[in-house]
């Protein structure tokens, strides 16, 4: 058992679990859109997403648990150069058009991590910023990078669909500042942090119905499969928002959460074979 807990805590620690999040969910916009896509922008957003957030959080977490991450740092520094040069790869398969698109979404997260003035704090520092700029970093690269990729024109419903993928990693989003509340800075401004977490359970509630309520606004796709699918993730959603709370493990969020689109896309598999 401590063997298969330091192997599971490798795998959340070195971020391949949300980068499989990140796979899920490109190869479901490729789904629900009807499209061909490939796979090279999937392996971009996952190997990206490995780069990108082991980049972000490893000086936050060193100031946890020193120890522990000199422990696992060597592995996680082989994964995420492994991880640059697949990305790199992968990078070359996409058109310009994703390139380009894909160098914006690089910018939010050097935006997010490094400080771009001289005595000034990076994004993540920026009271009540990080959710959206999490947010709108998702929706670029599950979401727009894919239907790029596929030479989808923006429209109606790229709109409707970034919205709901928007409000999708907002509701994940906000689980995740309800169980870390204690933890966070309190400079942050996090949303429990401001308007408490009873008031955050609703507003997330809110969020998941009005991703639901968009459903009904498309205007080719009134398919009964992406409504159920949808319902299913938000109803799930739902349930951890629920239980939610600061005294959770770590797992909590980090492991069994960020699996909801994994199982999402898996069922989805399943079903096309």
């Amino acid at each position: 058992m401590v063997v298969l807990k330091k192997i599971l805590d490798f795998y959340i620690n070195s971020s391949l679990h949300v980068a499989l999040s990140a796979f899920a969910l490109v190869s479901m916009t490729q789904f629900f859109s009807n499209i061909d896509g490939g796979l090279s922008v999937a392996f971009f957003a996952f190997f990206g997403t490995v780069v990108g957030y082991n980049f972000v959080k490893y000086d936050a977490l060193a100031r946890l648990n020193k120890n522990k991450i000199k422990k696992e740092l060597k592995g996680i520094v082989l994964i995420s150069f492994l991880s640059s040069i697949a990305c790199f790869y992968f990078f070359l398969q996409l058109s310009l058009v994703t390139q380009t698109s894909a160098f914006v979404f690089l910018g939010l997260t050097l935006l997010y991590t490094l400080p771009f003035f001289p005595n000034k704090q990076n994004a993540r520092n920026w009271k009540g910023v990080k959710i959206y700029i999490v947010g709108i970093t998702w929706v670029g690269v599950t979401v727009l990078l894919p239907l790029l990729e596929a030479h989808v024109a923006f429209s109606y419903d790229v709109l409707l669909m970034s919205i709901q993928r928007f409000l999708l990693v907002f509701s994940l989003v906000l689980v995740f500042e309800i169980v870390d509340i204690t933890f966070d800075d309190p400079h942050l401004q996090t949303v429990p942090q401001k308007i408490g977490v009873k008031l955050t359970k609703k507003l997330g509630y809110i969020l998941l119905l009005l991703l639901l309520a968009l459903e009904f606004f498309y205007t080719n796709n009134h398919h009964f499969l992406p409504l159920f699918f949808k319902f299913i993730v938000c109803g799930t959603i739902a349930i951890f928002l629920f239980f939610a709370n600061e005294n959770r493990s770590r797992y909590y969020a980090s492991f069994w959460l960020e699996s909801v689109p994994i199982l999402w896309w898996l069922v989805l598999v399943v079903l096309e074979k």
